[in-house]
C-alpha cells in the first residue's frame, strides 16, 4: 500500500524527520532559506500532509491548490502564519507545538534583557575594534537588573516563566494580561497586575509575550513608546509585528527609550536596509529564542507526531483547531 505523500518545507532535527519519513512518502525542500511560496504551490496538489514552519504562509489560495490535504503540522507554537479558520472550514486539523519551548524561550528573553542592560554587544564590538586602551570608571555604564522593575506584557506560560526568573533577581514584577489574574499563588510568584499604561510607565524593562492577533498587531507603537521611561529597555521574543518598528527606530534614535533587544522582526528575515540595524542601542537576533538542542528536537518530534496522527486519521496530540473534530 502506498504511503501518503507529504511535503516538508525545511530540513528539521533528525528525531522528528525519521518519524515523518517512516510514515509517509516524503518530499523535503532542500534549498537554502525559506521555501519560495511558488514551490509550495507547485508541489502541494498531490500531498496529503504538509509539515511547515512559521515562515510559510498557508492561506486559502494555497489550500485551493491542495485538494487532497488532510493534515497540516507546523513546528511552532503560534499559528499566525496559517489561516486556521479556513483550515477548520475545510476539515483540516492543524498541529502545533505548545509548552515545549516555554523555558528555553524565557531563558533567551532574560538573556536578551541582561545583555541589553549591561550593553554586552556594544562592549564586545568595542574590544574587537581595538579601542580598549584602559579601564575607565565611565566605560559602557549599564543598568542594574537586581531590584529593578520588569513589566511583562502577556502572562501565559512564557510570561510566567519570565516572572519566575525576575523574582530570582529580586525584581518588582508588573503584569498586563488580557484576562484577569486571580492570585499570585496561582503562578507561584508575586506579581502586580495592571493596565497597559501602568505597566508601560513604571517598567525599567518591558518584555513582550503575546501571540500575534489583530488586537496585538503593533501593540507597542508611537504612543506606547512615549509612555515608557527614557531609560527603559524593550525586549521582544513574541512576534515582530507586535512592535511598530518605525516607531521603535524613532524612539531609540531620539532617546525616547534607552535600548531594544529583539529576537523577532517584521518582516523576517530582516531587510538589510532596516534602519534599526544602524543603531548601537538595538540588538537583533535571528529568531533563536527556542534554539536549544533539546527544545528544537522536542519541537520536531511533537510536530512529526501531529502529522503522523493526522495521516492515520487519528486526533492530533496538539491541535490548534480542535473544533475541526466537531465539524466532521
Amino acid at each position: 500500500m502506498a504511503k501518503p505523500k507529504v511535503l516538508m518545507t525545511r530540513k528539521i532535527p533528525v528525531e522528528g524527520f525519521e518519524i515523518v519519513r517512516g510514515c509517509s512518502d516524503l518530499e523535503v525542500w532542500e534549498g537554502d532559506g525559506s521555501v519560495p511560496r511558488r514551490i509550495i504551490i507547485e508541489k502541494i496538489p498531490d500531498k496529503e500532509g504538509l509539515f511547515c514552519l512559521l515562515t510559510d504562509e498557508i492561506d486559502a489560495e494555497l489550500l485551493d491548490r491542495a485538494p487532497r490535504l488532510r493534515v497540516i503540522s507546523t513546528m511552532a507554537v503560534g499559528c499566525d502564519h496559517i489561516d486556521v479558520q479556513e483550515c477548520t472550514r475545510r476539515g483540516i486539523p492543524v498541529g502545533h507545538t505548545p509548552d515545549v519551548l516555554t523555558e528555553s524561550t524565557a531563558d533567551f528573553a532574560f538573556a536578551l534583557l541582561m545583555t541589553a542592560a549591561r550593553r554586552v554587544v556594544e562592549a564586545v564590538d568595542y574590544v574587537k575594534a581595538g579601542r580598549w586602551e584602559t579601564w575607565s570608571p565611565t566605560l559602557f555604564l549599564g543598568r542594574d537588573i537586581h531590584r529593578a522593575t520588569i513589566g511583562i506584557v502577556g502572562f501565559g506560560r512564557i510570561g510566567r516563566a519570565m516572572a519566575r526568573r525576575a523574582t530570582g533577581f529580586g525584581m518588582r514584577v508588573l503584569v498586563f494580561h488580557h484576562e484577569p489574574i486571580k492570585s499570585d499563588a496561582e503562578f507561584g510568584v508575586r506579581v502586580q497586575p495592571g493596565d497597559l499604561d501602568f505597566v508601560l510607565k513604571d517598567s525599567d524593562f518591558l518584555t513582550l509575550h503575546v501571540p500575534l492577533t489583530p488586537e496585538t498587531y503593533h501593540l507597542i507603537g508611537e504612543k506606547e513608546l512615549q509612555r515608557m521611561k527614557k531609560t527603559a529597555v524593550l525586549i521582544n521574543t513574541a512576534r515582530g509585528s507586535v512592535v511598530d518598528s518605525k516607531a521603535l527606530y524613532q524612539a531609540l534614535r531620539d532617546g525616547g527609550i534607552a535600548y531594544a533587544a529583539l529576537d523577532v522582526m517584521e518582516p523576517e528575515p530582516i531587510h538589510m536596509d532596516e534602519p534599526l540595524l544602524s543603531l548601537p542601542n538595538c540588538l537583533i537576533a535571528p529568531h533563536i529564542a527556542s534554539a536549544s538542542v533539546a527544545t528544537r528536537a522536542q519541537m520536531a518530534v511533537m510536530a512529526a507526531e501531529n502529522l503522523k496522527a493526522g495521516l492515520q486519521g487519528e486526533r492530533l496530540p496538539h491541535c490548534a483547531n480542535p473544533e475541526v473534530y466537531r465539524t466532521r
